[in-house]
């Protein structure tokens, strides 16, 4: 069973993948974020994205351990 997605407003139109994990609440620290992404721990619409400035949009989803969010503006 899959986990439930959890809507996250963004408060504009895009932000940066590295941004968003820390904001949304994935991932703690930059520096972990960082690591993540450049390790391939982390997807966007179910594709590994290894560019800490992959410019996230409305309706993005960003996956790390188990937990999916999705960007809202």
């Amino acid at each position: 069973m899959s986990s439930p997605i959890d809507d996250v407003s963004i408060g504009g139109d895009m932000i940066r993948l590295g941004q968003f994990l820390k904001f949304s609440g994935l991932i703690d620290s930059g520096g972990d974020a960082k690591e993540a992404i450049i390790d391939g721990f982390v997807t966007v619409n179910d594709e590994v994205d290894r560019r800490r400035g992959r410019q996230l949009r409305d309706g993005d989803l960003v996956s790390f351990e188990g937990r999916t969010v999705r960007v809202r503006p």
